[in-house]
């Protein structure tokens, strides 16, 4: 019967494109690995990879086995972290994806204490204000904030967070159109736009009469950015006025350093998913931490 091991031994080598680059990553040396190969093609009788001085290619029939192979060995560590799970044990590797801001406020002490519950599992969070493919890169779990595009991917909601203007009081103070009491008054500020948010729609806004409106702020922002901390930043040196989520900025309200603007207006609550694979069969691991998250944000 043919090891696993030689399956591990090939998929490395495909994913890397040398024997070199695969023996560097399983900590072999390229001896073994060169030998490993000839014996999993000797033994299933097929040329899996056409080799010459520079580099390596799949054939055809490599292509193929290729997909099984990592099928096979995903299924295997499935099993494994499943039967270890029984028994309270979590093991391997979880990857996690999430943005900057709410990865170091909120993911990063949930990590923390999650790994302190279970030792035997590697936790690796990677922070991006751009969206990572979990397919491509390889994600157990990413973290999403605000309206879900449409997705392949399954999504548990885990939270939600207000989100409102903002402004520091220097910058209120020096304009005679400081006193914002309405949205049209907030127009006339500067604003500090997110990059990401330039075609969005305009923001359904709760006005003080129990009504909504229909707002966006007119023309373009004084300074933009695709992270909600640099947007805060700008916002603290009095450079104009940014719609951020309220776990960012309490603790500048509590200490006056912002402001909130329009309090008697109510702009649409945001929500907070954990995104994962469509596979038949969800690791234990993924299940484990997902339920972690949404317990931890229940309980506030």
């Amino acid at each position: 019967m043919v090891s696993l091991d030689r399956f591990e031994t090939f998929k490395a080598v495909a994913d890397a494109g040398t024997f070199t680059a695969a023996a560097a990553a399983l900590g072999q040396t390229r001896a073994v690995v060169s030998f490993n190969i000839k014996r999993l093609e000797q033994e299933i009788g097929v040329a899996l990879l056409i080799r010459n001085t520079r580099s390596l290619a799949l054939t055809d029939a490599g292509a193929r086995f290729y997909q099984r192979c990592a099928d096979m060995l995903e299924q295997a560590r499935l099993a494994i972290d499943d039967a270890r799970a029984e028994h309270g044990e979590l093991s391997g590797a979880l990857r996690v994806t999430a943005t900057l801001e709410y990865g170091l406020a909120r993911i990063a002490p949930a990590i923390e204490t999650f790994a302190l519950l279970h030792p035997a599992l590697q936790l690796q969070l990677s922070t991006s204000s751009l969206h990572a493919d979990l397919i491509a890169e390889r994600f157990d779990v990413a973290i999403r904030l605000g309206r879900l595009p449409e997705t392949d991917l399954h999504a548990v909601p885990l939270a939600q967070f207000d989100i409102f203007p903002v402004a520091a009081p220097a910058l209120l103070a020096q304009r005679p159109d400081g006193d914002v009491r309405d949205l049209a008054a907030l127009s006339r500020l500067p604003w500090l736009g997110h990059s990401r948010l330039k075609h969005a729609q305009p923001w359904p806004v709760d006005t003080p009469d129990g009504g909504q409106t229909a707002w966006r702020q007119h023309g373009q922002p004084r300074l933009s950015s695709d992270s909600a901390s640099i947007l805060r930043a700008y916002a603290l040196a009095g450079l104009g006025v940014a719609l951020l989520p309220d776990w960012l900025v309490n603790a500048d309200l509590q200490a006056g350093r912002l402001c909130r603007l329009l309090p008697d207006h109510g702009f649409p609550q945001q929500g907070v998913h954990a995104l994962y694979p469509r596979t038949r069969h969800v690791p234990a691991k993924v299940r484990a931490f997902i339920d972690f998250l949404r317990e931890r944000e229940t309980a506030g």
